[in-house]
């Protein structure tokens, strides 16, 4: 039952990057110089599923409180500077695109833009740097307790950061050339290949620190699955890039999609059986088993999850088929 739990955290976290990932990426974008109908036009784009993609992140949220009581008390403790970072980033992100269409002037408009440039980033980095900081171990002590951040503070960690902001970026771009209409995806199409490659650099930059950190090659329980991993990550860029180069922005998308879950499996998959990999003390690793919440805990948190499953994944489904297809000039304004 904790491994049945284990694997849901997982799907949850990875469908929020998944799905919270454009919206950050849509966001970054708005740094670009471009017109007020065009950064109009890409908020739009996400409009209908902005909120919904949010509760991806409240629902692992409630699995790792729930069902993991220790990981969670010790993976805030000992990762608290990320992880308020990209909290902060999604506030800002959430109050800022619902903020951006009051104001009448073109000025606390473009101010409001900012803020979801700043928020967008402060999210995709922060998260990254928490996947990084449990990938390559954490200060865990023989008391069950993590003892200080400064595993946060590695090149590993801020490689891994800017890996995941460069993929954030490039999802949102390859989402924006299958959403907005196809004479504006055409014109981003070439920008979305050029954020690609860039990711591709990025990812390649974090793996190969990865691969010469002694933290890293510590903590990794099963270093091969994550080294086929990240291949399958690179695989899974370089699918996205020959698809927009030949106008196939679908099969981009769902490649960008399963490159922003694989860095989720990856580190579940590598640790495994641990979640937290002691650097201090060897014994003091905390499993999977050992961090899960009593049995019947899981059973009453399984009862509850029956309905609630499928009520979350088909809301999610019925919102994209609603909403599928390209927006065009008729389209609702939503922010």
């Amino acid at each position: 039952m904790e491994l049945a739990w284990y694997a849901l955290l997982g799907l949850f976290f990875a469908g929020y990057l998944v799905l919270g990932g454009y919206d950050y990426g849509v966001g970054l974008l708005l740094a670009r110089r471009a017109d007020a109908s065009r950064r109009r036009a890409a908020l739009n784009a996400v409009g209908p599923f902005f909120l919904g993609n949010e509760v991806w992140l409240v629902a692992s949220a409630g699995i790792l409180f729930g069902a993991f009581p220790v990981l969670e008390g010790e993976l805030l403790a000992g990762s608290y500077p990320a992880v308020l970072t990209a909290l902060a980033g999604v506030i800002l992100v959430t109050a800022g695109v619902q903020l951006r269409s009051r104001p009448e002037s073109m000025r606390a408009r473009t101010t409001w833009d900012r803020v979801i440039v700043v928020g967008s980033l402060l999210a995709a980095l922060g998260w990254g740097v928490v996947l990084a900081g449990l990938l390559q171990g954490v200060p865990l002590h023989a008391d069950g307790h993590v003892a200080g951040v400064t595993h946060l503070f590695t090149p590993f960690a801020a490689a891994a950061g800017l890996a995941v902001l460069a993929l954030t970026v490039a999802h949102g771009a390859t989402f924006l050339t299958l959403r907005l209409p196809a004479v504006e995806g055409d014109r981003l199409r070439p920008l979305a290949r050029r954020l690609l490659r860039t990711a591709l650099v990025a990812v390649g930059a974090a793996v190969l620190v990865g691969v010469f950190s002694d933290r890293v090659r510590a903590a990794a329980q099963r270093p091969m699955v994550g080294v086929l991993l990240a291949v399958l990550l690179v695989v899974a860029l370089l699918t996205a890039w020959v698809a927009l180069g030949r106008r196939r922005p679908g099969v981009a998308f769902a490649a960008t999609s399963a490159a922003l879950a694989l860095p989720v499996l990856l580190v579940g998959a590598t640790l495994w059986p641990y979640v937290l990999v002691s650097t201090v003390e060897p014994h003091a690793s905390l499993t999977v088993t050992d961090a899960a919440a009593s049995a019947p805990t899981l059973r009453l948190l399984g009862w509850l999850a029956v309905p609630l499953l499928p009520a979350l994944l088909g809301f999610q489904a019925m919102c994209w088929w609603i909403f599928r297809g390209r927006i065009d000039g008729r389209a609702p304004v939503y922010w």
